[in-house]
């Protein structure tokens, strides 16, 4: 699977490290894939060996588990890799009315579920990130070519 990291910066090795901010998934290697751009990766082959929280959906689940993240619970502790739904600017804004109790969670649930999310994968252990390769960057005209 062909996974970006967005950054301003060559991140050759990658390194897990705290965050100061609350993240969707908690800390972690935060990277992205889109489904035409990826390529061999077996994520079956990865669960068998590692411990790997998938959401299909931005479902009640999800929304429990970026809700905890974000107040800081980082319940990416419990697993080598999270995959699943990014919060964009949109969804932000729901969950900051989400978790100020100014929309309940059926609510929420149904404004998630109108909106296009993207995808996220994040690796949360040292024995995840030996599963990545670096194999070399991109530039602007390159990714616009994707």
């Amino acid at each position: 699977m062909l996974l970006y990291h967005g950054s301003d910066v060559v991140v050759e090795t990658p390194k897990i490290f705290a965050s100061a901010r609350t993240l969707d998934f908690g800390s972690g290697f935060y990277t992205t894939t889109n489904s035409d751009q990826a390529i061999d990766f077996d994520i079956e082959q990865a669960k068998s060996k590692l411990s790997v929280l998938e959401f299909y959906s931005a479902d009640e689940e999800w929304l429990d588990f970026v809700s905890a993240n974000r107040m800081g619970k980082q319940l990416t502790a419990k697993h080598d890799i999270v995959i699943g739904s990014v919060a964009n600017d949109t969804v932000y804004r729901v969950f900051g009315l989400y978790e100020n109790g100014l929309i309940d969670k059926e609510t929420a649930l149904k404004q998630l579920k109108i909106q296009k999310l993207y995808n996220q994968v994040v690796f949360c252990s040292e024995t995840a990130l030996l599963c990545l390769t670096f194999i070399g960057t991109l530039d602007a005209k390159e990714m616009s070519a994707r």
